[in-house]
């Protein structure tokens, strides 16, 4: 009898989105987190990586009847994503079919932005709004659910919702996510972003300083952050029992609290560590030094979101940087060796044919090692998608299609049949550059550990532009 089982949905790219050729495979953390930190109370856990283990809706229920033939717990808890969501739903509804006696309980980003949407699907028992450690901890050990903030539930036909759970304040009061009871030989990194394998994803905070209209908030706008020393134990555990050789920090801005990366970095080369790293960052979060601090100890690659050429699309979406500041911080990164990663939206809320063409010369002006194009999302949550809604500017609410490669917003200066072309030619005239395929060329003489993961980026993406 386990306490709870804990499940990560289902996702299926389409054959349209680019991500569904440059693919990746890595664990939900807030979920492995969460089963650490109930584990650490005494309850017994198993969790099913639906991603990682390609396991379809189909094949869910047979799944569950052979591969978990004893199983029985009295909670199942599902992450949610937006993309992710539809497909949570239908094996909640397998669960309750095979196992009707269970409680459901719902989680994740998409909870936070849609509570009541969530609760009222009749499979869903509980809905846990905000970090779920605590919460979690404390539907499992029976307190009466009128007293456990950042909980929904159904009580008489009514709905309840309880006041909200404050955020946890120290990150190293946490124990390190539950890796044991993932499938840590199926995970893999996107093509194009690592530089050695075995490769695991690692968060060292919570939050993110900007306020973008097209990020999720519903957090808040605080941030907290692991210790150096914290990130540096994690790693040699990492290293220890599943070899790993890199790590991916999926933190939205890595570099934010810059003193916490030089304490990082600096602890990497005292102890020594043989690992490989990348990030994401703001170009506004970084300086020179700083980069060949990161360099020093072992990062390869940062992705800087830049999202625009066109500074008035870039101040409507309220990304509060500055495109003379994007060229300065890609070029200092470069000249300290890392490559930059150049992540671009299309079809921004003001947009037109010819804003979409300057972010593509912007992207060619730069030259990023690799450049990412995606079609501008306004996901649940976000400021944008507040707006768009209220404006009657959002055209489905299939959440199957907010994956990032299709327009589900109306705008008032460019057509979704333009926006969709466009995000195949940004590509096509991106990658097929002479300039381009020359410096790769020389990549591959000049950085032969990076061979494998360099052809495999440009297969994805001539892969993606035959279909």
């Amino acid at each position: 009898m386990l306490d709870v089982l804990f499940i990560n949905p289902t996702l299926f790219k389409k054959e349209s989105n680019i991500w569904q050729k440059i693919d990746s495979s890595f664990p939900s953390l807030g979920l492995a987190s969460i089963a650490a930190y109930v584990r650490s109370k005494g309850f017994t856990v198993k969790i099913i990586d639906a991603p990682a283990e390609k396991i379809s809706i189909e094949g869910f229920e047979n799944y569950l009847r052979h591969n978990l033939e004893n199983f029985r717990a009295k909670y199942v808890g599902f992450t949610s994503t937006t993309a992710a969501v539809k497909n949570a739903y239908e094996m909640a509804k397998i669960i309750k079919k095979v196992y009707p006696e269970t409680i459901i309980v719902f989680g994740g980003a998409h909870c936070a932005a849609l509570p009541a949407e969530v609760i009222s699907q009749s499979t869903i028992d509980l809905v846990v709004c905000g970090e779920g450690e605590i919460t979690m901890s404390e539907i499992l050990a029976g307190l009466p659910l009128s007293e456990i903030k950042g909980l929904i539930y159904k009580k008489d036909g009514q709905v309840i919702t309880n006041p909200a759970r404050p955020r946890i304040n120290n990150l190293d009061d946490l124990p390190y996510p539950a890796y044991d009871l993932l499938p840590m030989d199926k995970y893999y990194p996107a093509k194009g972003s690592y530089e050695k394998l075995p490769a695991i994803s690692m968060l060292t905070s919570r939050g993110c300083p900007g306020r973008c209209t097209f990020c999720n908030k519903t957090l808040g706008t605080s941030m907290v952050f692991r210790s150096a020393k914290s990130l540096i134990e994690e790693i040699k555990m990492l290293q220890k029992e599943y070899g790993i050789k890199q790590i991916m920090f999926y933190d939205d801005t890595f570099t934010t609290y810059k003193d916490n990366v030089r304490k990082f970095c600096q602890m990497l080369l005292e102890n020594k560590m043989d690992i490989s790293w990348c990030c994401f960052s703001r170009v506004d979060f970084i300086d020179l030094d700083l980069l060949k601090l990161m360099k020093k100890s072992g990062c390869h690659q940062i992705m800087y979101g830049i999202e625009s050429g066109n500074q008035d699309v870039l101040n409507s979406i309220n990304k509060n940087i500055d495109m003379n500041l994007v060229k300065k911080i890609v070029q200092l990164t470069k000249q300290a060796k890392i490559d930059v990663r150049g992540a671009f939206m299309i079809g921004n809320p003001i947009e037109t044919k010819e804003t979409v063409l300057e972010t593509l010369r912007f992207a060619i002006e730069l030259n990023p090692e690799i450049a990412i194009f995606n079609i501008t999302t306004p996901y649940p949550g976000t400021q944008m998608f507040d707006e768009a809604k209220s404006h009657d500017l959002i055209m489905t609410y299939d959440w199957d299609d907010y994956d990032l490669s299709k327009p589900v917003m109306k705008l008032p200066h460019i057509t979704q049949d333009e926006i969709s072309n466009l995000y195949h030619y940004c590509y096509k005239k991106y990658y097929f550059r002479p300039k381009y395929i020359l410096m790769r060329l020389k990549r591959l003489f000049t950085h032969p550990a990076e061979i494998k993961s360099a052809v495999d980026s440009l297969n994805a993406v001539f892969s993606f532009l035959k279909n």
